[in-house]
């Protein structure tokens, strides 16, 4: 067996070796791998944030002057059927409710929780609410810094009785994405569940009419069109849509 080889067995050993043992220093929270080495790093990755970094450490804040032009990149309609990600299911139902300007649409809340329910645009803005102007970092190179309002995801869960199992929150979106954070994350305190920016109601090109903000991680992870939320026990990794082309589960910066 070549020196070569055997080199490269001994780092891939080495990664499972300090992901296991970072592993049995934390919590009880194991988020999707799928078994090979990028995942493996992926896990190295996440692992060592949770160990080395504060797990309430906020992510900087700037005055409304640094405020700049934010693009909605991507930007999409989840009515749209023409739109490549429009969901049949789904889609007509946010074209109604946009239509009626989201009056009747509802955030269901279940999974996990001692209380399942279904929260009003109306409902969210009578809970304690968060501003905060924070830098969107998008995983394709690019950012910009704007104005978020909302209601702390803490706030929605803890409403909804979080039982003491749960480990990860998944988010369900009008335009047939999927997406999912730790619970760390999720009792952030900035993390919120934003239906205002600059100052205004939360335009389509961002969201609308609710968009998770999570701001310890790049703003792919930051779910767009958000319609139901599930609080899980351990992660549901067949329904994430992007970790089998590529993509880390855990982005954090």
């Amino acid at each position: 067996m070549s020196k070569r080889l055997i080199h490269r067995r001994a780092v891939i050993q080495g990664l499972a070796s300090s992901a296991g043992l970072m592993l049995s220093g934390c919590a009880e929270t194991v988020p999707p791998t799928y078994g090979n080495l990028l995942r493996m790093g992926d896990l190295l990755t996440y692992k060592a944030h949770r160990l080395l970094l504060p797990a309430q450490a906020l992510a900087r804040e700037y005055e409304r002057s640094d405020i700049s032009a934010a693009a909605a990149i991507g930007t999409i309609n989840p009515g749209n059927s023409a739109e490549r990600a429009f969901n049949t299911e789904h889609g007509p139902v946010y074209e109604r409710i946009f239509g009626d300007k989201f009056a009747n649409w509802r955030l269901t809340v279940e999974g996990s929780v001692a209380r399942p329910g279904a929260f009003s645009l109306e409902d969210m803005k009578r809970m304690p609410s968060r501003t905060q102007i924070t830098r969107h970092t998008c995983e394709e190179g690019w950012s910009a810094i704007a104005e978020w309002t909302g209601v702390p995801l803490r706030t929605v869960l803890e409403a909804c009785g979080i039982k003491p199992s749960a480990r990860f929150i998944q988010f369900y979106a009008y335009d047939n994405g999927v997406g999912s954070i730790d619970m760390i994350d999720a009792l952030h305190p900035q993390t919120i569940l934003a239906y205002g920016m600059n100052g205004r109601d939360l335009p389509m090109g961002h969201g609308a009419p609710v968009r998770l903000r999570l701001e310890t991680q790049l703003g792919a992870k930051s779910r767009k069109f958000l319609r139901r939320i599930v609080v899980l026990d351990e992660h549901d990794a067949d329904t994430f849509q992007q970790i089998d082309r590529g993509w880390a589960w855990y982005m954090g910066i």
